[in-house]
């Protein structure tokens, strides 16, 4: 129903929610109801999101961990939980003291941060003035989609929630696209659209190989479809001898959106970075980001360029990623053994990680004391027998994952 805020005469605010026509009978409104807002309540706007499923279920688990005493596994989260990365000899050769740390960072980011970046990501071919630093992979979605004036937006099958909510913020259309063949063949109508992209994904963590995902990317862009490629999840299986990003940027239509939470497993640092080769499209990011951060966070900015741009800051990502992937691989061999990875859903792909899709409820794997999440909070359209599987993170111990995991079988 459309919400409304009406004067009453009363100094009381009106709006659809409880029955008050009497009152008013100036309003013809039918069927309609009304909740009347005391004069000292502000009016709020109402944000069309809702609680995330994932945060949800966090908050059941700790609940469940105090009353209990036992211990949950938290595969509900999005957080690698193998190792953390080693950062005491980085944090080490910092001088808190200075001006750069303490004062205002630059808008766009740190000079010395997207240089490194530029070189790590993009082998040194990249505009160093289109990357902006951004305050993770949410914040570069959220500016992205402020900044592009399309019709619609049309997400994978299967989807990160936070997709679909940022939709509702930004009151954007969106759809979502069956699968990728559907995309290559409908390219030439989606002009004036936009495509979401992520891979590996989330909540499947299904991998395409890259030479098809260059080419569907190819060609979207060459019909004038916004790509925005968000790939938290692929540095952390890939190093700097990648070169998928030296070919997307130089995609006119694309938009790169990375995150430092995963790759290097600092989610709490809240950085990121967004590359696009069109200079109206970054004057107006970057101005939406000054006004929406006024700099992101001058340590985290310093972390992440002494982890990129130092010896002992990349053996120390290289340690990281070494042990993370090495148990996120047993872990996915140990679901597939067993049978409890979700075989539909990989069809045409493997899956990689972080997550994987099992087939067991969330209710069923709570009462096995492991955290995750329904699908129907991951998709537009719902199918059957989707209340039977459960996105879960693999990212964890090997050891204490099967310990949980053999309770299932």
């Amino acid at each position: 129903m459309q919400q409304y805020l009406i004067s009453s005469g009363q100094n009381d605010f009106i709006k659809c929610g409880s029955p008050v026509m009497n009152r008013f009978p100036f309003l013809s409104i039918k069927n309609a109801t009304f909740v009347i807002y005391p004069r000292n309540m502000i009016p709020v706007k109402l944000s069309n999101t809702s609680q995330s499923d994932i945060v949800a279920m966090g908050t059941r688990l700790i609940k469940a961990m105090k009353d209990s005493g036992y211990e949950y596994l938290m595969l509900n989260r999005g957080v690698n939980s193998v190792v953390n990365i080693d950062l005491n000899s980085i944090i080490q050769s910092i001088d808190f003291n200075t001006s750069d740390i303490q004062v205002y960072p630059s808008g766009n980011g740190k000079a010395e941060l997207r240089k490194a970046i530029n070189e790590e990501y993009f082998n040194n071919q990249a505009l160093p003035e289109h990357i902006l630093i951004t305050a993770g992979g949410i914040s570069g979605l959220d500016i992205c989609l402020q900044n592009i004036r399309v019709d619609k937006v049309w997400l994978p099958p299967l989807f990160w929630g936070t997709y679909s909510q940022l939709m509702n913020l930004r009151e954007l259309a969106t759809e979502s696209y069956p699968e990728y063949d559907w995309l290559l063949k409908n390219a030439a109508r989606l002009s004036g659209n936009a495509v979401i992209i992520c891979d590996p994904g989330n909540p499947a963590g299904e991998k395409l190989p890259d030479e098809q995902l260059l080419e569907l990317i190819k060609k979207l862009d060459k019909q004038g479809v916004v790509v925005i490629f968000d790939s938290p999840y692929r540095r952390l299986f890939y190093d700097r001898s990648d070169i998928l990003y030296q070919q997307l940027m130089q995609l006119e239509m694309v938009v790169i959106i990375e995150s430092f939470s995963k790759s290097v497993g600092l989610s709490g640092q809240r950085i990121g970075f967004m590359y696009n080769q069109n200079k109206k499209f970054i004057d107006g990011a970057s101005l939406r980001l000054m006004y929406a951060t006024n700099g992101i966070n001058a340590f985290a900015q310093t972390i992440i360029t002494k982890l990129l741009a130092t010896p002992e800051g990349q053996k120390v990502v290289t340690d990281f990623k070494k042990i993370t992937i090495q148990h996120i691989a047993a872990n996915i061999e140990f679901l597939k053994q067993n049978r409890l990875l979700a075989n539909e859903l990989y069809k045409s792909t493997q899956p990689l990680g972080i997550f994987v899709v099992v087939n067991r409820s969330p209710e069923e794997l709570f009462q096995h004391r492991i955290g995750s999440v329904g699908l129907d909070y991951f998709t537009l359209k719902s199918f059957k027998g989707m209340e039977n599987l459960s996105r879960i993170l693999v990212s964890y111990p090997h050891e204490k994952f099967v310990s949980f995991f053999r309770t299932i079988l």
